[in-house]
Order: C-alpha cells, then sequence, then structure tokens
C-alpha cells in the first residue's frame, strides 16, 4: 500500500533528492511512498541515494520509482 504519493516533474536530481529526503523522513518506517520523476538522470540517481540512504526501491521503471521507508 502506498502511504505517499510525489509528482516532482522535471525537476532536477539535485534538488529531487533533497526533497525526496524531507518526505522520507515524514513517513513511518515501513510505509511506501511513490515518486514520479521524470528526470533522465533519476534512472541512475534514484537508486544510488536508496542504497546510500538504506531505504529499499521496491518498484522502479522510470519514471515511477516506489521506495520503503527504512527501519530506524
Amino acid at each position: 500500500m502506498i502511504a505517499e504519493r510525489w509528482n516532482a516533474g522535471e525537476m532536477g536530481c539535485g534538488e529531487l533528492l533533497i526533497e525526496l529526503a524531507l518526505r522520507m523522513k515524514a513517513l513511518a518506517p515501513g510505509q511506501v511512498f511513490e515518486l514520479t520523476a521524470l528526470d533522465p538522470g533519476a534512472v541512475e540517481d534514484i537508486p544510488a541515494w536508496c542504497k546510500l540512504t538504506s531505504h529499499a526501491l521496491v518498484f522502479a521503471e522510470h519514471p515511477i520509482y516506489r521506495i520503503r521507508r527504512r527501519e530506524d
């Protein structure tokens, strides 16, 4: 079940990742966040960010990404 959705449109990945981090903090551990990101760099940046932050990328088919918030 998706707890929250955000359409980031064509926002560049630097700004996108900062905003994504803030939105993920608002979720409870284990909740799933759905991101729509049209920026072509998201294909590489979103999975890398998930690995770096220990959030689980549960679905990735550009431009849709589903991320499960890590258990703290």
